[in-house]
């Protein structure tokens, strides 16, 4: 039986051992080199030279830096709820259509995957200020539509409103976690003349909590990383210092700028680390309040 043991134990890893070539060539090995790189000034033009914590100290003093984590953390407040309540919604209208559900899922899935370049040209005619489609639906109503790219004080709440094209692959989420709550709860707490606000409440969000909890960790580590389509629309040939470019200042932007634009790829490699650390924090808070709010089927009350 030992020899049985080992040999399963030796295909294991066998079958393991390209992910895990992959792992180290492709993630674990850049990640380390990136470290060290954060410790030295190099331009790829001539060899690292080694400056300690210098470019960490450097990002603490970057004006920039503090613009683009308050233009990150303002994106992400908005983005996260606006994303999980609009999905929650759609698949709430999903699981009352029926047999038709399938095809309003599909439809509903199409439009994520739009290519985030081809996505950021569409929303800059949809939100253009003088003949966006947009302000023209908002016209109809009497309302007169901001400047949403190139108000300094509309670009990230565009740039949310964009973002919510891709509302799909989350309300499939929730479609299949809905599908799994037992209609005996509805039931009883029907009978116990809960209101609907009630059943939502106390029946629907603990029985998807599970799922909720995994959108908003994935949605708030995507919002912290965002970059394609802001980069699209308000960076590349247009001015990198004008106002509106300033408030679409990501993280990740002013990262890839100061790497490829200034070829400081030492202190892109800090700004990333530090993402990396950010990241991290949050998501150990998300998992610290979990423990609380979030109820998986078979758990003992």
């Amino acid at each position: 039986m030992a020899s049985v043991s080992r040999r399963e134990s030796r295909a294991g890893w066998l079958f393991l051992l390209p992910w895990i070539i992959g792992f180290l060539a492709f993630t674990a090995g850049p990640m380390l080199f990136s470290l060290w790189l954060s410790l030295t000034h190099y331009d790829m033009l001539k060899p690292p030279r080694f400056v300690g914590l210098e470019n960490y100290r450097e990002a603490v003093r970057d004006e920039r830096v503090a613009t683009a984590l308050w233009n990150t953390a303002f994106y992400t407040v908005l983005h996260v709820p606006s994303q999980i309540v609009l999905a929650l919604a759609l698949a709430s209208l999903m699981r009352r259509a029926g047999r038709a559900a399938g095809f309003f899922r599909t439809v509903l899935y199409l439009p994520v995957m739009t290519p985030p370049v081809a996505l950021a040209a569409m929303f800059l005619l949809l939100l253009n200020g003088q003949n966006g489609a947009i302000n023209e639906f908002l016209g109809w109503f009497g309302f007169t539509g901001p400047n949403w790219t190139t108000d300094p004080a509309w670009v990230k709440p565009g740039l949310v409103l964009m973002s919510l094209w891709t509302v799909g692959s989350t309300a499939v989420l929730y479609l299949a976690a809905l599908t799994r709550v037992p209609l005996e709860r509805y039931e009883a707490a029907r009978l116990d003349g809960a209101s609907p606000w009630r059943q939502f409440w106390h029946v629907t969000l603990p029985g998807i909590s599970g799922t909720v909890y995994f959108t908003v960790v994935v949605n708030t580590i995507a919002s912290l990383q965002v970059f394609t389509e802001a980069y699209a629309m308000f960076f590349g040939a247009r001015d990198q210092q004008s106002k509106e470019g300033d408030a679409a200042l990501f993280y990740v932007i002013h990262l890839f700028q100061e790497a490829f634009g200034s070829l400081r790829m030492g202190y892109a490699s800090a700004l990333a680390w530090g993402l990396f650390v950010v990241i991290a924090a949050v998501t150990a808070v998300q998992v610290r309040l979990s423990r609380r709010y979030v109820h998986y089927e078979g758990e003992r009350s």
